[in-house]
């Protein structure tokens, strides 16, 4: 079902469901004091840092700093989506999720449609795997795959079939067991002539089922015997099947990507299957289009390195290229991704028949750091000797390193784009940072403090009491009159405010949510652990204290800035009058009002 989930359920889903319960059933915990620890889930470690909160129902580990909700637990260990996450909680709790409004009506079936979508694909997965075995034509479909190299037994493992000859074989076959035409199209099995017809897809090829990362079943992919075009045919976009979101093999491949902190992605399905008979156990494949950030982003839930194998010709080198751009954006947190460039004519499969598999493991042990082949690409098309050469060459890396995150890869790009270049590394950073769209820098907070440095720290210490202790809301009041003020913190502590005056029950979990697609949301993940002095009871005096003063910066901010105006030479028009007596007669009641304890 399409459409946007709403917030609102969101935070009533996460008031229902208890984090101990959804992380304890995956990762056991103990009870340590108020909270429950464990060893981290996320990475190595023999004394346990990692926390859960039920109070707050939030988890954080020390050790690595990985935290969040329970949608955010079952997104990071499950590897889920976030709309996958919320079905998973809701179904635990008996809740249906609702969608707002979204796409047109017929842009996707309703959910009945995708299970018969869903139960139409397995029907045709048994069929062709059954047509292999026993249809006629059977025979040149084995040959082939034993022409390739491939074993009976690799062949059953991968689950491969035989698509037959012929214009309706799985339409009659399907539609004899209930399989409804217009359902097997919508699957992406069958398509409709202008006659009214329908007629099978794939015809005369081996088939290769194509599953997502949770091992569903979500379309096929053929290769024609013998000659014919087009060589591959993968199903069409379907409800289930996205070819930018899905790779082959994934799903066979999730532990050994872990095992080896390494994935390869390589071309075609072929490759996956040989490349697997061989014992090289963590190749995927993209599925007829060029590798996405979608791509990118789910192998790396998995592991931190993707090394991306091509053809070593014009589409080979033309298919890196693309992949690197699409990779820069998300190389961050340590993640890698490098390049191998096999010899003309060659693939992985050939290739490794052809060598074996240890010359193969040890060309992958060459392949290229993206940083490099990215600057080597950019200095072939330039004059190096010439000062024009490298300031074009300056001008060819700019768009490309705004896509790399802030951090040390893209600082490190820089000085080697500066030794290339022969530009000082601090010139050179400050040209690349006069970009008139200033893209890839994470401008959330990166704004210089206010001369007046106490504004931002009550702002960020009032922050952090919020965000842990988000019962406090209570006593947030108006945090309108915040808003004059200058500093770092300031617009989120009032959109905080705001947000605890209208659901003054969330938890500290439910607010990571609430800020998920804000560009908040790594300062919200930071302060949520911030360690604060106070003890448990002071808690309260302290944020009363720190909105105390709030109250009195703005209030004096705003008094001196009409008075500033009237010193000046400046007349106060009737409602500036008005508003500095107001302002005034406030100060007054801010004094008599000031606390006993100060933070």
């Amino acid at each position: 079902m399409t459409g946007r989930i709403p917030e609102k359920f969101v935070d009533e889903l996460l008031a229902r469901i208890d984090i101990v319960d959804i992380i304890d059933s995956r990762v056991p915990l103990r009870r340590a004091g108020r909270d429950y620890k464990a060893c981290c889930p996320f990475h190595e470690e023999k004394t346990p840092s990692f926390t859960v909160s039920q109070e707050k129902q939030f988890y954080h580990c020390f050790g690595c700093g990985a935290h969040g909700s329970a949608i955010g637990f079952l997104m990071e260990y499950e590897h889920m989506t976030f709309p996958e996450a919320v079905d998973e909680l809701a179904g635990r709790a008996g809740l249906a999720v609702p969608r707002e409004a979204g796409p047109a009506p017929d842009a996707a079936p309703p959910p009945d449609d995708l299970a018969a979508i869903a139960d139409a694909l397995t029907r045709a997965d048994r069929y062709y795997r059954r047509q292999l075995r026993e249809h006629s034509q059977a025979p040149q479909a084995v040959a082939y795959l034993k022409g390739r190299g491939l074993s009976g037994e690799i062949a059953a493992e991968f689950g491969l079939g035989f698509a037959p000859e012929g214009w309706d074989n799985l339409v009659r076959a399907l539609g004899a067991d209930g399989v409804g035409q217009t359902t097997l199209v919508a699957a992406g099995l069958a398509a409709k002539k202008e006659s009214g017809s329908y007629y099978d897809r794939f015809r005369g090829r081996v088939m290769f089922p194509i599953h997502d990362y949770r091992g569903r079943l979500v379309g096929f992919g053929g290769r024609v015997i013998g000659q014919g075009e087009p060589k591959y045919l993968n199903s069409p976009e379907t409800p289930l099947f996205h070819k930018g979101r899905e790779l082959y093999g994934l799903y066979r491949a999730r532990d050994a990507l872990r095992r080896e902190n390494r994935a390869l992605v390589v071309e075609g399905y072929m490759d996956v299957v040989a490349l697997a008979q061989f014992g090289f156990d963590y190749a995927v494949a993209t599925l007829g289009t060029a590798t996405t950030r979608d791509h990118l982003d789910r192998l790396f839930r998995y592991t931190p390195e993707v090394v991306f194998c091509f053809d070593g010709d014009r589409a080979g080198r033309d298919a890196a290229w693309r992949a690197a751009g699409n990779a820069l954006p998300v190389l961050h947190e340590g993640r890698q991704a490098s390049f191998l460039f096999l010899p003309e004519g060659e693939d992985p499969d050939t290739l490794i028949r052809k060598e074996g598999l240890e010359a193969f493991a040890a060309r992958l042990r060459t392949a290229q750091p993206l940083p490099d082949y990215l600057f080597q690409t950019l200095a072939a098309d330039v004059d190096l000797g010439r000062l024009d050469g490298r300031a074009r060459l300056v001008e060819l890396a700019r768009p490309l390193l705004s896509n790399v995150p802030p951090g040390a890869l893209r600082e490190l790009m820089i000085a080697r784009l500066a030794e290339i270049s022969l530009l000082e590394p601090q010139k050179l950073s400050k040209l690349l940072d006069r970009s008139p769209t200033g893209a890839g820098r994470n401008t959330a907070f990166s704004r210089k403090p206010a001369p007046d440095a106490g504004v931002p720290s009550l702002a960020q210490t009032a922050l952090a009491l919020l965000i842990q202790h988000p019962q406090l809301g209570r006593h947030a009041g108006d945090p309108q009159p915040f808003l004059v003020l200058d500093g770092e913190g300031i617009p989120l502590l009032v959109e905080l405010m705001g947000l605890l005056n209208a659901q003054p029950n969330l938890t500290t979990g439910a607010i990571l949510e609430h800020f998920r697609d804000s560009k908040y949301i790594h300062h919200i993940g930071r302060l949520a652990v911030r360690q604060h002095p106070m003890h448990q009871q002071d808690v309260e005096a302290e944020f009363l204290g720190l909105l105390y003063r709030l109250h009195c910066k703005a209030n004096g901010q705003q008094i001196e800035r009409l008075s500033a105006k009237e010193r000046t030479g400046g007349r106060l028009d009737a409602d500036e009058k008005a508003e500095l007596v107001r302002l005034l007669s406030e100060k007054q009641e801010l004094e008599r009002e000031k606390p006993t304890r100060w933070p």
